[in-house]
C-alpha cells in the first residue's frame, strides 16, 4: 500500500455554538489542511498518482473555503464548521475527485493553530 501526502492552507472565518465558549464569537484561523491518499500499485512510471493531480483537486477545493466566512457556504449550513467538520467535508469532495479511480482518500488533517488539528479518517474502501 502506498500513501502520498499533500499540505495546503486556507484562511476563513467562522462562529461555533459551544455554549459559553469564547468561539461563539465570530473569529479566523489560518487552516493547515493535509490529505492523504492511497493505492495498492503505482504506473509504469513508479508513480501512484502525480503530486500536481492531486495538488490541483486540493487547490479547487481550498478555493472554496479561503477568505470565506465559512458558516455561510452551503455544507456548514447544517453542520458547524468546526475543524472536524472541515476535516471531512475536505475529504468528501477530494474523494469525489477520485471517483472511478484506484486512488483513494484516507484521511484528512485540519489545524487550526500549530498545536490543535481534527482528523478524518476515511474508512472502508
Amino acid at each position: 500500500m502506498y500513501e502520498l501526502k499533500v499540505v495546503t492552507h486556507f484562511a476563513a472565518a467562522h462562529q461555533l455554538a459551544m455554549v459559553g465558549s469564547k468561539c461563539e464569537n465570530m473569529h479566523g484561523h489560518n487552516w493547515k489542511i493535509e490529505v492523504y491518499v492511497t493505492g495498492e500499485k503505482t504506473d509504469r512510471a513508479g508513480i501512484l498518482v502525480d503530486f500536481g493531480v492531486i495538488k490541483k483537486h486540493v487547490a479547487d477545493i481550498m478555493a472554496m473555503l479561503d477568505h470565506k466566512y465559512l458558516n455561510e457556504l452551503e455544507y456548514f449550513e447544517s453542520s458547524q464548521p468546526s475543524s472536524e467538520n472541515i476535516a471531512f467535508w475536505v475529504a468528501r469532495e477530494l474523494g469525489r475527485k477520485f471517483d472511478g479511480s484506484s486512488v483513494k482518500v484516507s484521511r484528512v488533517s485540519a489545524w487550526e493553530s500549530e498545536d490543535a488539528c481534527a482528523t478524518y479518517i476515511v474508512d472502508g474502501p
